[in-house]
């Protein structure tokens, strides 16, 4: 038994990955080296947007991943925090507007009784 609830990150499961899959790992690992590379925005405010959507996503090895990246890119801890916070105020509005959805049917289904 582990003490983690998601298996730690290791180079055996990078290798099996990459063993069952080859071409795709390699076209996956140029497509995020382009991603994450210098341009229009900072390396360090990606890495930002990468912790925030990691969150959104809730994927653990990408928070962690990101978090350490966007700290080697000389991001605050307020910075990070600051967008997870956006990430959650995101999530909590997608919920909100797609109420929406759920008022439109209680809507037909109140004029179908009538």
């Amino acid at each position: 038994m582990h003490d983690h609830v998601y298996p730690l990150p290791t180079r055996a499961l990078a290798d099996a990955r990459r063993a069952l899959a080859p071409d795709t790992e390699a076209a996956f690992q140029a497509f995020s080296q382009k991603v994450f590379a210098e341009g229009a925005l900072s390396t360090k405010i990606k890495q930002i947007i990468a912790v925030a959507v990691a969150h959104v996503t809730q994927c653990p090895y990408c928070i962690d991943s990101h978090t350490h990246a966007a700290l080697r890119q000389g991001a605050s801890a307020e910075e990070i925090m600051e967008a997870i916070w956006v990430a959650a105020e995101m999530r909590a509005g997608g919920s909100y507007a797609h109420s929406a959805l759920a008022l439109q049917v209680i809507e037909e289904a109140s004029a179908t009784k009538k």
